[in-house]
């Protein structure tokens, strides 16, 4: 008896945490000035991200960027690959804040880097359809280390989220 209530228990408390749990996909468009101490440029690209709500205001978030410019010295690309807790507050207008850290991967002309990456920061999403948000504004400071140099680059960012 102690065995059936012990596995009808566990049972509920899985179904109740499946009904808590969902996904959320960001894509869209992406903004960062390049900040390294021999050269600066304005880069653009595409922000993804993928969000898992494991309790109603905490997800584990997984942010991937690549901005692409032609800054006076040539071509340069830079990378991002970041994950971490997203905190957000369910609602119609929904903000958002979290801290992501992972790899970052520059490419000038003749020469990359690879390094530790973090970013900080937040934003703002708009409900507009059941399971379709926008995400008006996104902002980061993503803290880099490109070729031993710890410099900030701030990002922008702007899209379409799809709720599951």
């Amino acid at each position: 008896m102690r065995k059936c209530f012990f596995i009808a228990a566990l049972l509920l408390l899985s179904a109740v945490s499946a009904k808590a749990q969902q996904a959320e996909v960001f894509g869209g468009f992406s903004y960062a000035y390049l900040n390294q101490p021999t050269a600066t440029a304005n880069l653009d690209g595409w922000d993804f991200s993928l969000n898992y709500k494991v309790a109603k205001v905490i997800g584990v978030d997984g942010d991937f960027s690549g901005t692409y410019g032609s800054p006076s010295y040539g071509n340069a690309s830079m990378h991002t690959f970041l994950f971490g807790p997203q905190f957000s507050l369910p609602s119609r207008v929904s903000p958002f804040a979290h801290f992501l850290f992972g790899v970052g991967h520059l490419s000038v002309p003749g020469a990359t880097s690879n390094c530790f990456s973090e970013a900080i920061g937040g934003g703002v999403d708009f409900h507009v359809a059941p399971h379709v948000a926008i995400r008006a504004i996104e902002v980061d400071d993503v803290i880099t280390h490109f070729f031993g140099n710890g410099t900030n680059n701030p990002r922008l960012s702007a899209g379409i989220v799809i709720h599951f």
